[in-house]
């Protein structure tokens, strides 16, 4: 779920800089040590859930906030952290994200009380959300422009999508035979040895015109949509007229409205309004949102169903995910080649329904489901789908703004998705809980999450509506018309 950060304007490094710079294939396995961190700290806790929960006395309801918690911070802070490397450098916004996130890491590991470990996981995604950007943005300026850049950036991706693929796996195997907290924890000596390589080989970096950080701005959406999640999950225990649940979601609507007020004034903002007007932004980013909502879910449930209801132990589950993320990374790779033949617009509808067909197969699961009948081949097809859909909607995305707000936009695709999974997960979550019950067992459990695959269904069935109705063709996409 994790994507590109804006790609900053490159700036000349001096002769005296370019002289003492690192080598390039050390700058590169820094750079991309950090990013794999951030991505993999995304996937990698699912498989450990149930361990978590019973290890801290987690409420199911609950449980979900260990994910939401980093994504909603992760998610609001990216495109401040992007500013932030900017304004302030390079190399010191890295270290500065990846010392929070390390930290954070040795909290969450040796939390005692859920509070501690949502909080922990709070701080990480904020880390996360400064160090992202940063690595990133360091490549763009290490690399001359053209193949050695070209080739930086791919090698960057691949780890991306390789972090979030061996997520599970990693997971399960550090549960199975260690703790489900070092799942968090080991991160912390990998982050160390970053950092000090960091310090002594990066070579320092800012954009030349000095640009004002949009904090109040990052503070505000964050501080909103975690409100409207809280007054979703409220909805469960409390009913949807309770105001345990209409006072989050009140106070979480008006922050986002503030929000709103906030940057159509403000002179650097957060995120650009008029950027919106372009029917290429506005449509592709409602688009990554609703899909965002329905495809992130999938990991989460996926988890809790092998182990809670197939009883799979978390190296079984982390192995029993391997086709499902090699199936996303080829996904991934083969959209280029697929958007040069089809067009983005039939791509991106494609994959969603392919991934729609997945879900619906996902819902039939139940308590007597099988890895062969059951896991694998809806698996397979909603990470393939997930694949293909994501880059399409970017292309879009992109194609229609300016070459200088391109890197923005970028940003801003991948702050919807992360916000959409977010959102999505408090609300599919909240509909797999009213279908559970203690006395239900197993099989109320597989009710719950074969329902929540449902509606996931459906909200995915209206992103493929929104996509074929609003989002453009691309100008490149004419020739294929």
């Amino acid at each position: 779920m994790v994507g590109m950060p804006p790609i900053a304007t490159s700036p000349t490094l001096s002769t005296s800089a370019r002289r003492t710079a690192a080598p390039a294939w050390l700058v590169m396995v820094l750079v991309c040590a950090g990013q794999f961190l951030v991505v993999l700290d995304v996937s990698v806790v699912n498989v450990a859930l149930p361990a978590m929960r019973s290890g801290l006395g987690l409420s199911e309801l609950g449980l979900q906030w260990i994910v939401n918690a980093y994504v909603i911070t992760f998610a609001g802070f990216m495109l401040l952290g992007g500013r932030a490397a900017d304004l302030f450098g390079r190399k010191r916004v890295f270290l500065v994200g990846l010392a929070l996130f390390t930290l954070a890491s040795v909290a969450g590991g040796l939390a005692q009380e859920p509070w501690q470990l949502i909080a922990a996981r709070t701080i990480q995604g904020v880390g996360a959300a400064v160090l992202s950007p940063a690595t990133l943005t360091i490549l763009t300026t290490s690399f001359p422009s053209g193949p050695a850049r070209t080739r930086a950036i791919a090698t960057w991706t691949a780890v991306g999508a390789g972090g979030g693929a061996v997520g599970g796996l990693v997971g399960g195997v550090l549960t199975e035979y260690l703790s489900w907290r070092w799942v968090l924890l080991i991160n912390v000596p990998v982050g160390a040895l970053v950092l000090a390589g960091a310090a002594l080989w990066l070579t320092e970096s800012r954009q030349g015109a000095a640009r004002r950080l949009d904090v109040p701005g990052a503070l505000l959406v964050t501080a909103g949509l975690g409100l409207v999640a809280y007054g979703i999950v409220q909805t469960e225990t409390h009913g949807w007229g309770s105001a345990s649940a209409l006072l989050p979601l009140a106070a979480g609507l008006l922050v986002v409205a503030v929000f709103v007020a906030v940057e159509a004034r403000a002179k650097a903002p957060l995120m650009p309004l008029g950027l919106f007007r372009l029917r290429s932004v506005s449509s592709a980013n409602a688009a990554m949102v609703l899909s965002g909502a329905a495809m992130f879910s999938m990991w989460y449930f996926l988890s809790l169903y092998v182990q809670n209801v197939l009883s799979y132990t978390p190296l079984q589950a982390g192995l029993s995910f391997i086709p499902h993320s090699l199936s996303i990374v080829l996904g991934s790779k083969v959209a280029p080649l697929l958007m040069r033949r089809l067009g983005a617009k039939v791509l991106a509808v494609g994959g969603a329904v392919i991934s729609l067909t997945g879900m619906v197969w996902q819902s039939t699961m139940t308590v007597d489901g099988t890895y062969l009948g059951t896991i694998l081949g809806p698996g397979v097809l909603m990470a393939l789908g997930a694949g293909l859909t994501a880059t399409p909607v970017a292309a879009i995305a992109t194609s229609g703004a300016d070459p200088a707000e391109q890197g923005l936009v970028s940003g801003l695709i991948n702050t919807s998705r992360q916000m959409g999974g977010a959102l999505g997960l408090s609300v599919l979550s909240t509909v797999a809980a009213s279908r559970i019950t203690v006395e239900s067992g197993r099989v109320g459990l597989a009710a719950g999450y074969g329902l929540a695959f449902l509606v996931g269904a459906m909200v995915l069935a209206a992103a493929v509506a929104l996509m074929l109705l609003a989002l453009p063709r691309r100008r490149t996409d004419a020739a294929h018309g």
